[in-house]
C-alpha cells in the first residue's frame, strides 16, 4: 500500500520510523493506515505524556514504530496544514481535537426543522479558523418545494461562501460537488445528527459504506449514527472525515475565523472615536452608527459579540494540558519505582 494514496505526507525530515495516517481514534487506541496496510497503534508514553508532541486526531499524519503482530507505537505527529478543534462542554476547559489535514469543510444543515443560521455562524467561524475552505451544503432538498428562503438566510450570515442545495436521496445537486471531490483531497463533514452526513457519504461512494438511521418525525432531530470521527477513502481517491453530530460548538481563540466569518462586522472595528470603545453608549461609536444607518445588521453584531466573548485563549488551555500531561508522566514514573 502506498501511504501517498491517503494524501500528501508532510516532510518527515530525519525522524525515525515510517509515516502513517490516523483514520480513527478510539480513546487511547488509534486506527492507522501505513505501507503495511490498516493496523492499530498506541502513543509512545515518553514522547506524548512526557514530551511536547501534539496528541494525534483523525486525519493526522504520524510517524510510527511498526510492530507486525501487535499495536504499533506512534512516536511523532507531523506538521498539520489545517486543524479543527472545539471546546468540550463542561466546567473545565478542554480542547477536543476534531480533525486535521483537510482541504474543505462541508458545513451541513438540512432543509427541515434542523436549519439554524446561528449554529451555521459557529460552524463557519471555526471552519475559517481551521485554515481550510468552508462550503455550505443544504441537505434533504427532496423535503421542500421551495428552498430560496433558506438560501436568503444563508446569504445573510455567510456572504461569499459557496452554497449548494443537495439531496442524497434523489441525487439532486451532487454533481456540483465534483469540483471539491478530487483524488487526494480530504473533506470534513460537519453538522448535527440527522442532517444526512452518512447518507451523503453513501451517495458519493456509490455504495452503502455507512449505517444510516432515520430522524424523529416530531422534531426532525436525528439519531446518532456516527459515534466517532472516521476517515474514509472512497474508490475515487477522495477522503472524507465523517464526524459525530455536534449541536454544541464551544469556541477557543478564533480571532482569524471571526474576521473571515464576520467581515461585515469587522470592517467597522477600529473606526470608533475612542480606541477603547465598548460599543455601548460611547459617542462616535462606528458600530452603533452602522446599525443605526442600516449598514450593519444588529443580529450579526450580537452574534459576533457573543462568540468573541465566549472564545477562550487556547494558549492558556494548552499550557494547562501540558502541565497535566507532565503530572501524569511523573506519577507513572514514581509508581513504577514504588512497585519495583
Amino acid at each position: 500500500m502506498n501511504i501517498n494514496d491517503y494524501g500528501n505526507v508532510p516532510n518527515t525530515g530525519n525522524l525515525p520510523g515510517i509515516p502513517a495516517r490516523v483514520t480513527a481514534v478510539h480513546k487511547e487506541r488509534y486506527e492507522i493506515v501505513c505501507e503495511h496496510g490498516t493496523t492499530h497503534a498506541r502513543l509512545k508514553t515518553k514522547e506524548y505524556y512526557g514530551g511536547t508532541e501534539l496528541f494525534p486526531t483523525t486525519g493526522d499524519f504520524v510517524m510510527i514504530s511498526y510492530i507486525p503482530n501487535g499495536d504499533s507505537q506512534i512516536i511523532a505527529t507531523l506538521p498539520r496544514k489545517t486543524f479543527f478543534s472545539r471546546r468540550e462542554p463542561g466546567p473545565v476547559p478542554r480542547d477536543q481535537a476534531v480533525a486535521a489535514n483537510f482541504d474543505y469543510v462541508f458545513l451541513m444543515q438540512s432543509l427541515n426543522m434542523d436549519f439554524n443560521p446561528k449554529r451555521l455562524e459557529r460552524y463557519l467561524t471555526l471552519a475559517w479558523q481551521s485554515g481550510a475552505t468552508p462550503v455550505i451544503l443544504l441537505t434533504k432538498a427532496d423535503l421542500v418545494d421551495d428552498y430560496w428562503d433558506y438560501l436568503t438566510q444563508v446569504e445573510r450570515v455567510a456572504a461569499g461562501v459557496n452554497t449548494h442545495v443537495v439531496s442524497a436521496h434523489t441525487g439532486y445537486g451532487l454533481q456540483r460537488l465534483n469540483a471539491y471531490l478530487q483524488p487526494g483531497k480530504t473533506v470534513v463533514f460537519l453538522g448535527s445528527s440527522g442532517v444526512g452526513k452518512s447518507s451523503l457519504v453513501n451517495a458519493l461512494a456509490g455504495e452503502e459504506i455507512m449505517t444510516v438511521n432515520g430522524i424523529r418525525e416530531d422534531d426532525s432531530k436525528g439519531r446518532h449514527t456516527t459515534t466517532h470521527r472516521q476517515l474514509i477513502r472512497l474508490k475515487s481517491g477522495v477522503m472524507i472525515i465523517d464526524t459525530p453530530g455536534m449541536r454544541e460548538l464551544g469556541m477557543w481563540d478564533v480571532s482569524e475565523g471571526l474576521g473571515d466569518a464576520f467581515a461585515d462586522v469587522e470592517k467597522f472595528m477600529g473606526k470608533c472615536r475612542f480606541s477603547d470603545c465598548r460599543h455601548e453608549s460611547e459617542p462616535g461609536c462606528a458600530i452603533k452608527a452602522a446599525m443605526a444607518s442600516g449598514e450593519l445588521d444588529p443580529r450579526r453584531w450580537e452574534s459576533y459579540r457573543k462568540l468573541k466573548e465566549e472564545a477562550v485563549d487556547r494558549d492558556e488551555m494548552m499550557r494547562r494540558k501540558n502541565e497535566w500531561a507532565k503530572g501524569v508522566a511523573k506519577f507513572t514514573k514514581q509508581r513504577k519505582k514504588a512497585i519495583w
